[in-house]
């Protein structure tokens, strides 16, 4: 890509609003990279089972962002976080 270029990519991930774009970051810190994982975490805490996720009083729209993020990766066979790090190495 020439210099100055932004992928479709970057540009999705520069629409990301925070709360979006920590999720990207924790999920390859805390889960391996699994959304799996850090949904099935979040919906452990709303039923009370143990937990390690910890978002306070969020965490209806923090799925709702999962999901949305998941989504995005799997139909463009990508790893958003690969593209935060670039864009945050710059």
């Amino acid at each position: 890509m020439a210099a100055g270029k932004t992928s479709p990519h970057e540009k999705y991930l520069a629409a990301l609003n925070p709360d979006e774009r920590t999720l990207v970051a924790l999920r390859d810190e805390l889960y391996n990279g699994s959304w799996e994982q850090m949904l099935g975490d979040l919906r452990d805490r709303l039923k009370g089972k143990p937990y390690i996720f910890k978002l306070v009083n969020r965490i209806q729209d923090d799925i709702a962002r999962i999901e949305k993020l998941s989504e995005y990766e799997r139909k463009n066979k990508i790893n958003l976080a690969d593209h935060l790090k670039k864009k945050e190495a710059k």
